[in-house]
């Protein structure tokens, strides 16, 4: 049947281009957009979970460059600790080098203490230039109310179980400090063995606090002089042993720890001897904190910035200080490089995050890819068969129009 009001031809073309051209609308969307998934209309569950992995990916990309940022900061520390560690001809391995050769007698101290003042000024020198960003960790002032022992360093993101987690790496600015313009010195606590010493195979046990103790070994032969200086060579914090000879007795001081140093003596006729935690630790550098020794006659003290051998003679007594002050500067340079290991290997940690984030952003972003966007290859090929379409749909639509011409050829 022709009808004149219904062209159901016509309709149904209709239909057809207007579900052609939705088709080729959203291909060309896709191929101007670069998505299959560009809003939650197209795909709300690949859409969700894109639109958090980019917030989290964006969260990451925060987290490397507060890597960046702590990375330089730490590199500037570690480079001014290096440095400080020194070598041949300078820091405090030349200081070191420069002690040990004020040894010889007749040497010309005062030149040598001249070379000593100017490597103490470079030492100093390094400390105060190593600020990044407005940060030093090595010279500080602990009493400022800003000031803050425990360093952050932002080092990872993550959203397992759909909790966030931020971790951070820490690190302690008290252990690495080699100065403290107004940090607190320890109260030096003094103590003796009870008791005279008599010769006999055996032990002394040093312990501090709760760290595990170390022994020094003792033959008959031993001398109270060769007790306190294997104590010495332990290096415990804190700790200095010489030996009274007036009474043929240990003696010994603490300084800047909050541990109880406890002095077990196993040798026969050398009694036990606790010496209580200094009333106040030390908050000093290691650059500038006390070094407490026995000349033979008194406790004396010193710092490694303050060294002075100008007035020193070849006497036993002042040789006895100049091994003290040997022992003061070897006892930093231990710190020092053990503070370097810290910082280098913190550093290298960072560096290790810092690769494994950036890999981590691409696989997300990856991830993302896979899901919302759009294959060009495909979208290209099927905008070129959805244009075909049109074009045959717009063909078949005008067909289906002429047909109310021919009814007209019926009233001729």
């Amino acid at each position: 049947m022709s009808s004149l009001l219904t062209n159901t031809a016509a309709m149904t073309a209709l239909q057809t281009l207007r579900s052609v051209n939705a088709s080729l609308e959203t291909t060309q969307n896709r191929i101007s957009t670069g998505y299959r998934v560009a809003t939650a209309s197209d795909n709300s569950a690949y859409w969700s979970i894109a639109t958090t992995m980019r917030s989290d990916n964006a969260a990451l990309s925060a987290v490397s460059d507060a890597l960046g940022l702590g990375s330089a900061t730490i590199s500037t520390q570690y480079t001014a600790l290096v440095s400080t560690v020194g070598n041949d001809s300078t820091g405090l391995t030349a200081l070191k080098a420069k002690l040990v050769a004020a040894k010889e007698p007749g040497v010309d101290r005062q030149k040598i203490q001249a070379e000593i003042s100017s490597i103490q000024s470079d030492l100093k020198n390094t400390g105060d230039l190593a600020v990044f960003n407005g940060e030093n960790w090595l010279s500080v002032d602990s009493t400022t109310a800003s000031y803050n022992a425990t360093k952050s360093v932002v080092s990872s993101f993550s959203r397992a179980g759909g909790v966030v987690k931020i971790n951070t790496i820490n690190i302690n600015i008290d252990n690495i400090k080699l100065y403290d313009k107004t940090g607190v010195v320890g109260t030096n606590t003094t103590g003796t063995t009870a008791g005279t010493f008599a010769a006999a195979a055996g032990n002394v046990t040093v312990t501090v606090g709760a760290n595990p103790a170390v022994n020094v070994a003792v033959t008959a032969s031993s001398t109270l002089q060769d007790i306190a200086d294997g104590i010495n060579a332990l290096h415990v914090t804190g700790l200095s042993v010489v030996v009274d000879s007036a009474t043929s007795q240990l003696k010994f001081a603490s300084r800047d720890t909050v541990n109880a140093i406890a002095i077990d003596a196993t040798v026969v006729g050398l009694g036990t001897t606790n010496l209580a935690a200094a009333t106040t630790a030390s908050k000093k550098g290691i650059l500038d904190k006390n070094y407490d020794y026995y000349d033979g006659t008194a406790w004396k003290t010193t710092t490694v910035g303050t060294i002075d051998i100008s007035k020193l003679t070849d006497s036993a007594a002042d040789t006895k200080t100049l091994d003290q002050y040997i022992s003061a500067v070897d006892d930093a340079l231990a710190k020092v490089t053990q503070a370097s290991a810290n910082l280098g290997a913190t550093k290298t940690r960072i560096t290790s995050n810092q690769d494994f984030i950036s890999k981590l952003m691409d696989s997300i972003d990856s991830g993302v890819g896979q899901l919302v966007d759009a294959d060009m290859n495909a979208e290209s090929t099927r905008l070129q068969a959805q244009q075909v379409q049109q074009q045959l749909g717009i063909q078949a639509l005008s067909i289906a129009n002429s047909r109310s011409q021919s009814i007209l050829s019926l009233f001729k």
